[in-house]
């Protein structure tokens, strides 16, 4: 413990906390540290008379910060549930320099889901659920298929829950052909379920539906973006923190372009995602990693918007002493001008190389 105490000293770090139900349906909460040196395992409670009470889940995390030290805590992270959000703003009022965010990647995966329930892509999402489900609820259509697929398949492991639609449609569309061949095939109307309710449902949505994959490829086009965003978020190649502002801003503007740029199509995909991303999301230490990130921040296409310096503005008056605050300003001219060591030869080469977050942290504590 104390050896990792030194790293979330010189660093920061991230609490985490992630809820699980195990077979006995026992709600446990793991919490872990997170900072540059890695992600540690700090420990297990069962919440199973608790979970629900806002009050119990913030002396939860509470008594957390107090274990690894305030000073060292950046944010605090959990799910977006209400009452963590309850309790995150509770931690806020009473830890005066740390920040409660909730989790990037299960915001993300409410918005696939919010998105699911829009009529054009809930009618497209349940015929071809229907159309897997029957595949791989038979032994001798899915021998079928995969002969027909050359052995690929139309389901693909998601990392979220609603993610799972998405990337299915995706290669139930790479898979049109060879489920159209086979659903035409005379291994097929010699097979045992050419009279099988499930079979002619199915086989009636490859062949015959006239806007079955049409609407597939739209709603692949329109949300497989976001779907990237979630997998850049969740995974452990690089921290999500400098990124993820950047990543939402060119993931809607994509969706706009693949949708040709009209309104009545792109906009109310926009709608579901701004009502999370505005509501839950879109928080000033995502716009402070933004802003901190050199990999981003002198690339032409960087956005010195108001929000985002704004962003940068809360995040300090947050976390930093009057005086560090005015160091800090210092330091920022000097980082926004790329001069002293923030123009150094060894800074600038390093700008596409080094982690983000290092750069974040330090600057946040005053020590680059």
């Amino acid at each position: 413990m104390e050896e990792h105490k030194k790293a979330w000293a010189e660093y920061g770090c991230t609490i985490m906390s992630d809820g699980w139900t195990d077979g006995k349906n026992r709600a446990l909460i793991n919490f872990l540290v997170n900072s540059p040196a890695g992600t540690w395992f700090l420990k297990s409670i069962d919440a199973s008379d608790s979970i629900k009470n806002g009050t119990l889940l913030f002396k939860y995390l509470d008594d957390v910060v107090k274990e690894v030290g305030e000073e060292h805590v950046i944010q605090v992270i959990t799910d977006n549930a209400s009452n963590y959000k309850n309790a995150g703003v509770k931690l806020m009022e009473k830890r005066k320099k740390l920040w409660w965010t909730p989790c990037a990647a299960h915001c993300i995966d409410l918005m696939l889901e919010d998105i699911s329930k829009m009529k054009l892509f809930e009618d497209t999402i349940r015929p071809a659920k229907q159309v897997v489900k029957f595949i791989y609820g038979h032994t001798w259509v899915l021998a079928l298929m995969r002969s027909f697929t050359k052995s690929k398949e139309i389901i693909r492991p998601a990392i979220r829950r609603f993610a799972t639609s998405y990337l299915t449609l995706q290669t139930i569309y790479k898979q049109k052909q060879p489920l159209q061949a086979m659903f035409s095939s005379r291994e097929w109307h010699n097979g045992p379920f050419v009279q099988h309710n499930e079979g002619i449902r199915a086989r009636s949505t490859i062949l015959y539906d006239v806007n079955f994959w049409s609407h597939v490829a739209f709603c692949i086009k329109s949300v497989i973006l976001l779907v990237s965003v979630l997998r850049e978020v969740d995974s452990e190649e690089r921290p999500a923190m400098g990124f993820i502002y950047e990543l939402m801003d060119v993931a809607k503007e994509k969706i706009a372009f693949n949708c040709g740029k009209v309104e009545r199509k792109y906009k109310p995909i926009w709608r579901r995602i701004d009502e999370r991303w505005g509501l839950q999301l879109h928080q000033p230490l995502h716009v402070a990693g933004y802003y901190l990130n050199p990999q981003l921040r002198y690339e032409e296409t960087f956005s010195n918007a108001d929000e985002v310096r704004k962003g940068l503005e809360d995040c300090m008056t947050r976390m930093l002493s009057f005086e560090d605050r005015m160091a800090a300003d210092i330091q920022l001219d000097l980082y926004d001008e790329a001069k002293g060591e923030f123009g150094g030869r060894l800074a600038v080469n390093s700008r596409k190389l080094q982690t983000p977050g290092y750069n974040f942290y330090f600057f946040i504590f005053i020590q680059v």
